[in-house]
């Protein structure tokens, strides 16, 4: 026996005591009843502590153990002990939950907490605009009623975890999730809400990407291919073999432009492609592409130029040439003969250097226009194709103004022509002062602008 039951003996031990001396004293009725009132002390100590006991457990949680007498303080000290020790306890396990939940709601992926049968018991606030869920009224519910993507409710069925289930968002239109169920905890599951919209996007770009390349390039080798089998199997006169090989050089021609605006497209998106700037004068550049409409033109459309400020330019002169040119050039394409087509440049009031192509061609329509930049989009394929374009000018021009910060605003009509212009920063162009009020001046610095970088 432990110490605490002995000291339990001790009060029954003197009341026996006491009875044993009171019978020996005055008789056997005095032992009897010494006997009788200690029994009674004893009990009723003993239930006043039980009671003391009985009323600390139905309290509220929290209350204090209260404080016990003779054999019972060792008791109500252990509880107290005990409780000290829970109560610490939970208040560590409380700490340990709002840091999860402060970390699982800085975390940028949705997360619900479910229970055993996959009820909702908690959910970050990303989870919350994802999924659409309200914790005030669908905590307890299950998420299977929820979240009802059928595509999530065959996966929450099947019980194979170990992949993501994508499901378009019913909430957003055009947004992409992967829903991951994540066993932890025996029973319980996290339930991991990923926004891969982007991710599919990219991915559907590559796909196009590789679909619309294998495309461009099965044309012209079909063609290419057949007229090689043909002057295998068939002996052709000498005018005839001619043009053959003059139809597969147009070919191969074809072919060529749309590798090399392939590996201009990649260089330009290249990380690791420097852009070389160096300081010159728009002037110049801007009767070179003049002379290249003019050229493209053939005599069929009439090229006007109009450069209204003369200004110094700090960039990659190659690669705005090429982003110009290729405006240029879509607008001849574009453009029926006997059109017009107006190159102009000027200052704007804040310092940005503006340059548009307009012209009086076929013109697009406005759902067109936010999509024109993308890889191989083209408004009229049949068009296009029988003009030569690749489909990749408009796209190197977006690369190119991308490296520049600069911007293209298209502004175009059905039927009566477009207007492509592009904006350079205030930072990438020096105004020149015209020659006869820059008489006797200081000369112009050749430093780059404040705020670009060579």
């Amino acid at each position: 026996m432990n110490r605490d039951v002995w000291r339990g003996l001790r009060a029954p031990a003197i009341v026996a005591t006491i009875a044993l001396v009171a019978g020996v004293v005055a008789g056997e009725t005095a032992a009897l009843v010494a006997l009788a009132l200690g029994a009674a002390g004893i009990v009723a100590f003993d239930l006043w502590h039980v009671h003391l006991l009985s009323e600390w457990a139905r309290a509220a949680a929290g209350t204090e153990v209260p404080e016990g007498r003779g054999v019972f303080a060792p008791l109500f000290g252990s509880i107290h002990r005990r409780m000290r020790a829970r109560s610490a306890y939970e208040h560590d396990l409380r700490e340990v939950l709002a840091r999860f939940r402060q970390a699982a709601s800085a975390i940028p992926d949705g997360i619900v907490a479910l229970d055993a049968t996959d009820r909702i018991d908690w959910a970050n606030a990303r989870a919350l605009a994802q999924l659409g869920l309200d914790l005030a009224k669908d905590r307890g519910q299950p998420i299977g009623n929820l979240v009802r993507q059928p595509e999530f409710r065959r996966y929450l069925e099947a019980g194979d975890y170990d992949t993501p289930v994508v499901v378009e968002s019913d909430r957003e239109p055009g947004r992409t999730l992967a829903l991951q169920l994540v066993p932890f905890a025996g029973d319980r599951k996290l339930l991991m809400a990923r926004d891969i919209t982007e991710v599919e996007a990219v991915a559907r770009m590559r796909r196009d990407f590789i679909a619309s390349v294998s495309h461009e390039l099965k044309t012209p080798l079909t063609v290419i291919r057949g007229f090689v089998e043909t002057l295998q199997d068939i002996d052709v006169d000498a005018r005839q073999r001619a043009r053959f090989l003059a139809l597969m050089q147009e070919q191969t021609t074809s072919m060529q432009r749309l590798v090399a605006d392939l590996l201009t497209l990649s260089a330009l998106e290249s990380d690791q492609d420097r852009l070389r700037e160096t300081r010159f004068p728009i002037a110049p550049l801007l009767l070179a592409l003049s002379s290249d409409a003019n050229a493209l033109s053939k005599g069929a459309h009439r090229i006007d130029i109009d450069v209204a400020d003369a200004a110094m330019v700090f960039a990659s002169r190659e690669e705005i040439a090429s982003a110009f040119g290729n405006l240029v050039s879509n607008a001849v394409t574009y453009t029926a003969p006997g059109g017009t087509v107006a190159l102009s440049w000027r200052v704007d009031a804040d310092g940005s250097g503006i340059f548009s192509v307009t012209d009086t061609g076929i013109g697009i329509a406005a759902e067109h226009i936010p999509r024109l930049t993308e890889r191989f989009y083209r408004v009229d394929r049949s068009r296009s194709r029988a003009t030569g374009g690749t489909g990749l000018g408009l796209a190197i021009v977006k690369h190119v103004l991308l490296r520049h910060q600069a911007e293209l605003e298209i502004a175009s009509e059905r039927g009566k022509g477009s207007t492509f212009a592009v904006r350079l920063p205030a930072a990438r162009v020096e105004r020149e002062e015209p020659k006869d009020r820059a008489a006797g001046a200081a000369p112009t610095s050749t430093e780059a602008p404040s705020g670009t970088t060579a």
